[in-house]
């Protein structure tokens, strides 16, 4: 299910097609030149788009949602690109598309509050100030049609005012809302108490949930990712330039170390990352080292900052040093949020709370620094089999969040359990067998644009609408996947 965190491609006029793609390379990480080498932009309305997606040939079945900014600067054009707010015209010529697309097959609306998302220039995207009226307007524009989710990301700047709103849109519409929930290291009780908020709209009949990760949300740092504990440093800034091969052997240079590692951060180059992404500069304590069989739940002696300390070696020497060494695809994972106390348990109470539903996994966003794809992996190997440093989930359980407890949620009713009459999608799994390998960079995205993978053994079959489409984790090049459109 894409269009997440407000970002999409639709509705849009030709005008602003450039917008829209520094939109998204800005907050998902998806490089601009793959996108503008590939987007067709045989669509202007969202039934357009659905339209256009469904005559594409894919893998697995997919669904799309309306998202918040394309749809604010389709009707505000550049005031909404100005962050200006929206007029009564505006909101309710909103509403009306967002009824449209509904109508035509999108499974639910999202929008994003918050800093972390920005432009490729750096600004702040159109709907981060939106103001409630207009949210609860699309709201009742969902209720009108019927069908659909209404999602969000937010600062929780003021966690009363925005409950009030999303309660609001909750009840007018009748449709589920959710929000984003993680724990953060600023405020570890911020989950909670939005936890708590969730439950009381519950208690008062309201469909409210908190979607939750199985993991840590983290970041993947290497030579040839998007971010690297270096890349804040001018002069591995300049080097970065370079093509790989070159980049490398200039890295291991005794001279280009020494630069590097005499530098600070630069106030420049800090200014244009999210503010929790600016941690990767400083808290070596936070990252670890990521294995050719990676742990999402590392103990803090295998932090960086412990490791240095035994080989009496400074963090950013150490980490530097492993980065270049052998044949410089090595990886550092960083967990920005869901790591606060160093374990796992905090998640683990989400997971398990009645009014959460499994997803937050950026499967194919951030393709430069991220690589949720393996979260069900993870959910299997890791929570099910493999923990020891708490409680395990039993079996039955994860795969029920992952298939008929998210396909409910989105209103798939044809899917998500194995029984006569519903869709054959099914993964035969070897649950022993299941290795989770370190990601790695490839370069197969249009114009030559990169992406992280994470391969995976364990995986005897993977069918959809009963045809074999994986095997032993190959492809068999059968296409039989379609876009899923909402029925209510």
């Amino acid at each position: 299910v894409f269009g997440n965190c407000g970002v999409g491609f639709a509705p849009v006029r030709r005008e602003h097609q450039t917008a829209l793609i520094e939109m998204m390379e800005g907050v998902e990480d998806i490089p601009g030149i793959t996108l503008t080498e590939d987007l067709k932009w045989d669509w202007e309305s969202f039934p357009d788009y659905l339209d256009a997606l469904s005559r594409l040939p894919r893998t697995i079945d997919v669904a799309a949602q309306v998202a918040h900014h394309p749809l604010r600067v389709y009707v505000m054009g550049d005031r909404a690109i100005a962050r200006e707010y929206a007029t009564a015209e505006d909101i309710e010529a909103m509403g009306r598309l967002t009824e449209e697309a509904l109508k035509a097959g999108a499974v639910g609306f999202t929008t994003s509050r918050t800093d972390q998302h920005k432009t490729l220039t750096g600004d702040l995207v159109p709907g981060r100030y939106a103001e409630h009226e207009e949210l609860i307007a699309i709201g009742k524009a969902m209720g009108r049609a019927g069908r659909g989710t209404f999602g969000m990301l937010s600062d929780f700047e003021d966690e009363a005012t925005e409950f009030r709103w999303m309660r609001q849109v909750a009840k007018d519409s009748g449709r589920p809302v959710w929000f984003l929930l993680t724990d953060r290291s600023y405020d570890p009780q911020r989950w909670r108490r939005l936890m708590a908020g969730v439950d009381a709209a519950r208690a008062d009949n309201l469909p409210m949930f908190a979607q939750v990760a199985g993991r840590p949300v983290g970041l993947t740092l290497g030579l040839g990712t998007s971010l690297n504990p270096f890349a804040l440093r001018e002069a591995f800034a300049e080097t970065a330039k370079l093509p790989p091969a070159e980049m490398l052997a200039r890295l291991r240079t005794p001279e280009m170390r020494r630069l590097i590692l005499s530098q600070e951060a630069s106030p420049r180059l800090l200014e244009v990352l999210p503010p929790l992404s600016r941690q990767i500069a400083t808290r070596w304590d936070r990252m670890y080292l990521l294995g050719e069989q990676p742990d999402y739940e590392p103990p803090p002696e295998r932090s960086i900052a412990a490791m240095a300390a035994r080989e009496g070696v400074g963090p950013d020497e150490f980490c530097y040093d492993y980065l270049v060494g052998g044949d410089g695809n090595r990886m550092v994972y960083f967990p920005v949020t869901n790591y606060v106390h160093g374990d796992l348990e905090v998640v683990r109470e989400m997971i398990e709370h009645p009014h959460t539903i499994l997803g937050l996994s950026d499967g194919g966003a951030h393709c430069g620094v991220i690589c949720d794809a393996s979260l069900n992996t993870s959910m299997l190997s890791h929570w099910v089999r493999d923990r020891t440093r708490g409680p395990r989930l039993p079996l039955e359980r994860v795969v029920k969040h992952m298939t008929s407890e998210t396909a409910d949620f989105y209103g798939f009713k044809d899917r998500g359990r194995l029984q006569p009459g519903m869709k054959a999608d099914v993964n035969v799994i070897d649950f022993d067998g299941l290795v989770l390998h370190s990601p790695k960079m490839i370069f197969d995205l249009p114009a030559g644009g990169r992406r992280l993978v994470q391969h995976v053994d364990g995986y005897d079959m993977t069918i959809c609408s009963g045809t074999p489409i994986f095997e032993k984790g190959q492809e068999t090049g059968a296409r039989p996947g379609k876009l899923v459109r909402s029925t209510n």
